[in-house]
């Protein structure tokens, strides 16, 4: 008997300002129909291990309802569905911090990718990503020639030019800053599973696995992964 495809993992986000609330078709209600139907289009993806609701103005480049979400999304390698692609990427800031958070999203009103209008709005949105990544890839390899001049780590008789170790040292240093950064993805889920009384290494491992959260590096939750965690949340 061939092994059942795992079922497919989604976290929903809606967001409404307060000024749309009352207009037809923008409301939280609607958006959370939309997310529903669209799921239940998926397969048996309804309902969403979590939602997020965000009641900002769309002015504000501030949304910490979107940034729990992203982290949810990260921590359970789910999937971040939206019920209008106007509800995230209305500005180039959004979609950056979209890009960049690593999540994966779908959009309910882009359900089929070979359409005109999903072509046309992943094209655009694409385009800015990769304008924006490239400014930023300019920013920081000019960044990093004037760091490594700052600090003497330039030598043109090394190989590379860089003194031995430097490249390491910068790997070691984004891993850990990668591994701290997931653990703070975890704070919530850790928070909660201590709440229902779990304390030993073992009984925190079972609950993550038990909740879909994984390691860092897609694994499942060991002692000493759990040590770990523990000792970047509580250090």
């Amino acid at each position: 008997m061939s092994p059942k495809t795992p079922q497919a993992r989604y976290i929903a986000y809606y967001r409404v300002s307060t000024r749309e609330q009352g207009r037809s078709g923008l409301g939280i209600a609607a958006q959370k129909e939309t997310v529903r139907a669209f799921l239940k289009g998926e397969g048996g993806g309804w309902p969403p291990l979590e939602s997020y609701t965000e009641a900002e103005s769309g002015k504000r480049n501030d949304r910490p309802e979107l940034a729990k979400a992203l982290a949810s999304c990260r921590a359970h390698r789910a999937t971040l569905v939206v019920a209008k692609v106007d509800r995230l990427a209305r500005s180039q800031a959004f979609l950056e911090r979209l890009v960049s958070s690593g999540a994966t999203v779908r959009f309910c009103d882009l359900p089929d990718l070979k359409g005109a209008t999903g072509r046309f709005m992943l094209r655009q949105m694409a385009s800015v990503a990769e304008l924006e990544a490239d400014f930023i890839s300019e920013r920081t390899k000019l960044a990093l020639a004037a760091r490594v001049a700052a600090k003497g780590q330039w030598d043109r008789k090394a190989a590379h030019h860089l003194v031995p170790g430097a490249g390491q040292k910068a790997a070691a240093k984004m891993a850990a800053d990668g591994a701290t950064a997931h653990a703070s993805d975890l704070r919530a889920v850790v928070a909660s599973i201590r709440k229902q009384g779990a304390t030993s290494l073992r009984d925190i491992g079972a609950a993550l696995v038990a909740c879909g959260a994984v390691t860092r590096r897609g694994g499942v939750w060991g002692p000493s992964a759990v040590r770990d965690l523990l000792t970047r949340l509580d250090g």
